[in-house]
């Protein structure tokens, strides 16, 4: 609510002038308990609107143990008392107030599958992203950072295997952070949950159990729109992120046996992401390959490939390389075909190099 505390008592006063009863006419009767929750058809008593709507959520909450009751105030009543008594008969964990916003808070909501994100896209799209920007930064959305594991993990099929990466990345107002290991996924994810803007936090759950490394137990964090170096070369120049980057490296150990030098940037954060070390990096190697699971057409391996385009054209020997996903739903049993392999990446580098 806009106006603050003063205008949230404000309704608040007003609303119990408004629940009181009205003087009853003669012969009305009034409801002063809620012993009996199942309603006298033959006896009907007179009530007001507002009792009524207390009486039924009482009977909703006794017969339903699926049942709750979540909003602003009702712990107490709310502002016209529509939910009075409902937390001290069915308790706290039924009945609990939610804060007139987020400011200042710290939400860390996950999404089971990056797949089922697409139900909550206009909330993130059109609110979270927009929220700094319309309220002309008086407010932000107090920590917001949504998990989603993303891609492929061996037999998901279409629904359990996405790549939905590159449609938030589209939208001004968010971050998009993608983690390669588990060291860089805890401080990564911690700069997430404290910055202050809303961030799309994609976990590779294909390393969820298979990456294992050393990590610091003490809390820590890792800046965000940084681009890290892991592997130095002379020859080509490889650009990827999150689980692929595992497989990028096999086939710069394997093009390294037939003597081409592959440097290897991991991106972290795709928007807004590190160009400038990118830039240096495709200025010394003059040849660039970008990598990723999800599709080619509209993959964010276009963003970078327009952007090195546009800022290293002069110093390019061969035209950018993309090894992506397939412009097909995820698929089951084909899997293997589907996916940017080592094999594949191998090729590209190689014809990359002798173009």
């Amino acid at each position: 609510m806009r106006g603050g505390k003063g205008t949230a008592l404000t309704l608040r006063n007003i609303g119990r002038r408004l629940s009181q009863p009205l003087p009853p006419p003669i012969g009305r009767m009034r409801i002063s308990s809620f012993s009996h929750t199942t309603c006298d058809v033959e006896n009907p008593k007179s009530i007001n609107l507002y009792s009524a709507i207390n009486q039924a959520l009482h009977i909703a909450l006794e017969t339903d143990h699926r049942a709750f009751v979540f909003g602003e105030d009702v712990s107490f009543g709310g502002v016209f008392r529509c939910t009075t008594g409902l937390a001290d008969r069915f308790g706290k964990a039924r009945v609990f107030n939610t804060p007139l916003c987020e400011q200042d808070n710290r939400a860390i909501a996950e999404i089971q599958f990056a797949d089922y994100i697409y139900p909550a896209f206009d909330q993130i799209v059109n609110e979270a992203a927009k929220f700094r920007y319309r309220s002309g930064n008086q407010f932000n959305c107090g920590g917001l950072t949504i998990r989603a594991p993303y891609g492929a993990v061996g037999h998901g099929g279409h629904y359990h295997s996405q790549s939905p990466e590159a449609f938030f990345c589209h939208v001004p107002g968010i971050k998009v952070v993608i983690p390669r290991s588990p060291k860089q996924a805890k401080g990564l994810l911690l700069s997430c949950i404290r910055d202050p803007n809303p961030v799309v936090f994609f976990e590779p759950k294909w390393l969820y159990r298979l990456a294992v490394e050393e990590v610091p137990e003490e809390d820590y964090m890792l800046p965000l729109s940084e681009a890290e170096v892991i592997r130095e070369g002379t020859d080509i120049t490889l650009v990827g992120w999150g689980a692929q980057l595992s497989i990028m490296e096999q086939a710069c150990i394997g093009a390294e046996k037939d003597g081409i030098s592959c440097e290897l940037i991991d991106l972290k954060t795709l928007i807004p992401w590190d160009k400038e070390t990118v830039e240096a990096s495709v200025r010394k190697t003059g040849r660039v390959l970008i990598s990723h699971e999800a599709p080619v057409t509209g993959g964010f391996g276009a963003e970078i490939s327009a952007t090195i385009v546009e800022r290293c054209f002069l110093r390019l020997e061969s035209p950018v390389a993309r090894v992506c996903g397939l412009d097909t739903p995820f698929p089951l049993v084909f899997e293997p075909f589907y996916m940017p392999t080592k094999n594949k990446i191998l090729d590209a580098i190689k014809a990359t190099v002798n173009y």
